[in-house]
């Protein structure tokens, strides 16, 4: 005889996290059209998680989950920075590489008109409006990355030089050095 707890169990772990389907983001759209090689990964997740929740759900290092933050010029013109889930912006090292007075991270409601995409579901890819993207330049020596699909609970893996547009002419990210470790 089963136990009830053995049954509960049993269903769980019959339901897949890596079976489950992920419909289409502009994110995924935008690399399918351009054939760019990507793995989808879908996650639980769990508000103000951050970047540990989804690295520890899957199994990866943080350092190589990469965060989409949305921010702002002083001109209140927006910006995409890439950086490591462990780590954070330093503004002020970002303001000296862009020539920006002033760099600040968005108001979760302003970086979803920017983007198209919740917060927390920020991808890079398939963005609402063309804004410059700024990656850490540490993030362009790893093997792979991950990094939102543009949905919450999913992120996507691939060549971190899709970023700069070495392999596909695409997003053409600059590489800065703004890293901070928390």
């Amino acid at each position: 005889m089963v136990s009830s707890i053995a049954r509960r169990y049993n269903a769980s772990m019959s339901k897949s996290k890596h079976t489950t389907h992920v419909s289409e983001t502009p994110a995924t759209q935008f690399l399918r059209r351009n054939k760019v090689a990507f793995g989808g990964h879908p996650y639980d997740y769990v508000e103000n998680g951050g970047t540990e929740e989804p690295a520890r759900q899957l199994g990866v290092d943080e350092h190589a989950v990469v965060k989409t933050l949305v921010m702002e010029d002083e001109r209140a013109k927006p910006l995409i920075v890439l950086m490591h889930g462990d780590r954070t912006v330093s503004t002020k090292n970002l303001v000296r590489q862009t020539g920006a007075k002033r760099i600040e991270p968005c108001k979760p409601e302003v970086a979803n008109r920017h983007s198209g995409y919740l917060v927390g579901g920020t991808s890079p890819f398939g963005t609402k409006k063309a804004m410059p993207v700024y990656v850490e330049s540490t993030i362009l020596e790893l093997g792979t990355i991950y990094l939102n699909g543009g949905r919450r609970g999913y992120l996507i893996s691939l060549d971190p030089n899709v970023l700069t547009g070495l392999l596909t002419g695409l997003l053409s990210a600059t590489s800065v050095q703004c890293a901070s470790v928390d």
